[in-house]
């Protein structure tokens, strides 16, 4: 049977490319030996089923252990109802035990107890009669809330103490985010906190994404079946735009091999990864979606909307950085910094923050193409003032982060340009107080940098060149756009104060400065 990259659920390895899932977390055999409770966190769709799965299956198989994954996602309906979320729970536990275990480590059937007892109740009686010492990996614990989540988690402690003859040996909680970050009530900004009442947690371990030698290696087994290569240069690419994150690595591939070059005798390249990763951002599926929508949390919002804006974060909680961290969307970069997880989500989300304001805007007729196709970027500068003067203010004062509404205003307006056939790449980075453009179509390309005028602060030119100046060096161009957003108080309106003028930098690069 052929196999193919996975994209949706868990990997099986009889039909997809897959890693050992055990590299990614060495601890975790030591932990249970030691009788050891702990939590795997890490963002969705990173492997965490697939590698506790094979995990509990592999633990069983040698012998010394009953090992099982369950889930209490079935719980989370029910809310702070704790006798139905207890219920649906062990109803799943059971059903999913009887699949997965020998029928000699298998459950009894669940006795008839008060609301909060359940949970305690039923690994108790299970642990009594298994043969084995049981190991529990629970996931989706961060699916529960409330006064359901602090019932497990207490039961879980109460019974701590009589493992591992009359309770499970092992206790392993699975999910999104450490304890510590498990919601107790409805409310975004009511969190545990602390460890405690799970303070019986030895480790919080996370699962780390692919390396760049393991992407090679999960690649050569499309190779090793099909005898499509993927080129050296395209590994590397891969690697960069998704730093390892393990469904990224693996979509980027299925859209390589399957939509762009399904000859198997044509190589994967650089190019074929590039149009991969375009094709991913534009059809927004389930993953980044999900990704997007979490942009709208107030503690998302207040880190990633200063990393936009090239700002620096100030007094934000260490809580909130941590949790942008578990779900993926950040990370510390080498010198401790924090940044967007990887250049594929740094490009997902300001297209999504863009996204309502592209939504809203008028009809514009491109006359920015040449009767041949292609861009003038004249035209495009006339275009684009003409709708800045008109429709620049009433569309800033609708945009979803107001500290780059600019951005996302003018984004917007660039992504109907390159929705004819272009793309559009971003970079900014916390401090750096600017983000930069790159517009390419066709055989053009076009480097801006965008620079917002603040009060207290002064005007941004000269070191809107400077930096200009070095982006357009990267690119390999001789001219690029300043756009200056003035955003300082009881200013004229801006059809008024729009206007542009010439620079020319340090390196003798033609630079058109638009002020807005």
């Amino acid at each position: 049977m052929s196999r193919w990259f996975n994209t949706a659920g868990p990997c099986k390895p009889d039909i997809h490319y897959m890693l050992a899932p055990l590299d990614r977390l060495p601890q975790v055999q030591d932990l249970i030996d030691q009788q050891s409770y702990f939590v795997i966190h890490a963002p969705r769709q990173t492997g965490k089923t697939t590698a506790i799965t094979t995990l509990a299956q592999q633990l069983t198989a040698r012998g010394r252990y009953a090992a099982v994954m369950v889930t209490v996602e079935g719980g989370a309906p029910f809310g702070d109802d704790i006798g139905a979320a207890e219920r649906a729970i062990l109803r799943s536990w059971y059903e999913n035990a009887e699949d997965s275990l020998p029928i000699e480590l298998a459950p009894p059937q669940w006795e008839p107890v008060e609301p909060g007892q359940g949970i305690r109740s039923a690994l108790r009686s299970w642990s009594n009669k298994c043969p084995r010492p049981l190991i529990v990996f629970i996931d989706e614990i961060d699916a529960l809330q409330g006064q359901t989540l602090l019932s497990v988690l207490r039961q879980l402690r109460d019974g701590y103490g009589k493992r591992p003859d009359r309770f499970p040996q092992s206790v392993a909680l699975v999910g999104l985010r450490d304890v510590r970050d498990y919601k107790i009530a409805t409310s975004e900004s009511d969190r545990l906190n602390t460890s405690s009442p799970f303070n019986i947690k030895v480790e919080s371990l996370t699962l780390r994404n692919f390396t760049e030698v393991e992407v090679a290696q999960l690649y050569q087994q499309h190779t090793s079946d099909t005898g499509q290569s993927f080129t050296s240069e395209a590994i590397a690419r891969a690697y960069e735009l998704t730093q390892g994150q393990p469904w990224l690595v693996n979509a980027i591939a299925r859209q390589a091999v399957q939509t762009i070059v399904p000859d198997p005798t044509i190589p994967v390249t650089l190019e074929v990864i590039d149009r991969a990763k375009e094709i991913l951002i534009q059809r927004q599926d389930t993953h980044l979606d999900s990704l997007a929508e979490r942009l709208r949390e107030p503690r998302v919002k207040s880190i990633v909307e200063p990393i936009l804006a090239g700002q620096l974060l100030g007094d934000t909680p260490d809580d909130d950085r941590r949790y942008l961290i578990d779900l993926g969307l950040i990370q510390r970069d080498g010198f401790g910094g924090l940044v967007i997880a990887n250049p594929i989500y740094r490009e997902v989300i300001p297209r999504a923050l863009a996204q309502s304001s592209q939504d809203s805007l008028p009809t514009i007729s491109p006359t920015w193409l040449q009767p041949d196709g292609e861009l003038n970027p004249g035209a495009l500068l006339q275009s684009f003032l003409r709708f800045w003067r008109q429709h620049g203010e009433p569309m800033l004062n609708s945009a979803a982060y107001h500290e780059i509404a600019p951005h996302l205003v003018l984004m917007a307006f660039l992504h109907r340009v390159v929705n004819g056939g272009g793309t559009l790449e971003r970079e900014y980075a916390i401090g750096s107080d600017r983000m930069d453009l790159c517009l390419r179509y066709g055989d053009v390309t076009l480097g801006l940098e965008l620079k917002v005028w603040r009060d207290r602060r002064p005007d941004p030119l000269a070191a809107g060149l400077e930096q200009l100046d070095s982006y357009l060096g990267r690119l390999g161009l001789t001219s690029g756009w300043l756009v200056i957003f003035d955003r300082r108080s009881h200013l004229p309106p801006i059809e008024e104060r729009t206007t542009t003028e010439t620079a020319e930098t340090s390196h003798g690069r033609e630079i058109t400065v638009i002020r807005g």
